[in-house]
């Protein structure tokens, strides 16, 4: 038998789960289907880059959510299932080939102004091949690159006249959202990630009300800085890639 939505709307969701702002990131459009079980919550959408999976609650029922809606063919091959944190023996019910354990981190409030500030400009499209090169340095897996639609402005810091440290702004569907901060090797414990990273923060608290991001669970120095940073409400999250 075929899972049917509990209910429908991107409205009926933020109400579920008191506005939530990785709800509010990842469900976009009025196609938003929501699905109940054992007090978790899992939901779907066709947003402007292709289709959304996403989810909140235990790990447990969402899996056993996503992996029904595949078996009934609701979900689209290539889609990246975002689930609670969850081990790959518990996952190993998902017909999925990839496995990340990242953190979703957000704060409403700005930083304290940080000095290296000041060097943070934005970036044109004549500069993108010189953000391939410190996002290949520095964050080779990064799922934001220069190319990506998904990012409204690329930002960077230079040295000497060489791009060091870039940022993409990626917010959506009225949350702020910071993707691809790299620093190039040779750069690195200069203060310039902690200044890109201020400078959009602030930046993004300022338009959106909320600034959020994430980073890889095993990436502890980057953890530690976002935190300094003000980035204190987190929570855990496993992307699997549905084959």
């Amino acid at each position: 038998m075929a899972i049917t939505p509990d209910f429908i709307g991107r409205d009926d969701l933020l109400a579920k789960v008191d506005d939530h702002p990785y709800a509010r990131l990842t469900a976009g459009g009025d196609d938003v289907r929501g699905y109940l079980l054992d007090g978790a919550l899992a939901w779907t959408s066709l947003g402007p880059w292709g289709p959304v999976a996403a989810s909140l609650g235990a790990a447990a029922p969402v899996a056993a959510l996503f992996a029904g809606l595949a078996a009934d063919g609701a979900l689209t091959p290539g889609t990246w299932l975002h689930l609670p944190r969850i081990t790959r023996t518990e996952a190993a019910a998902l017909p999925a080939d990839t496995h990340d354990d990242w953190d979703y981190l957000w704060t409403a409030d700005a930083p304290a102004p940080h000095p290296g500030e000041a060097g943070v400009v934005a970036l044109d499209a004549a500069e993108h091949g010189d953000v391939a090169a410190v996002l290949d340095d520095a964050l080779p897996d990064s799922t934001s690159r220069p190319e990506d639609p998904r990012i409204r402005q690329w930002y960077g810091i230079r040295e000497g006249g060489r791009l060091v440290a870039v940022a993409g702004d990626r917010s959506l569907n009225g949350v702020g959202f910071l993707a691809g901060i790299a620093v190039a090797s040779a750069a690195q414990g200069r203060g310039h990630g902690a200044a890109i990273t201020t400078a959009l923060t602030r930046r993004l608290a300022a338009e959106f009300g909320v600034s959020s991001l994430g980073v890889m669970s095993d990436n502890t120095r980057a953890l530690t800085l976002y935190r300094r940073l003000g980035y204190t409400e987190s929570i855990p999250r496993t992307s699997v890639r549905l084959v």
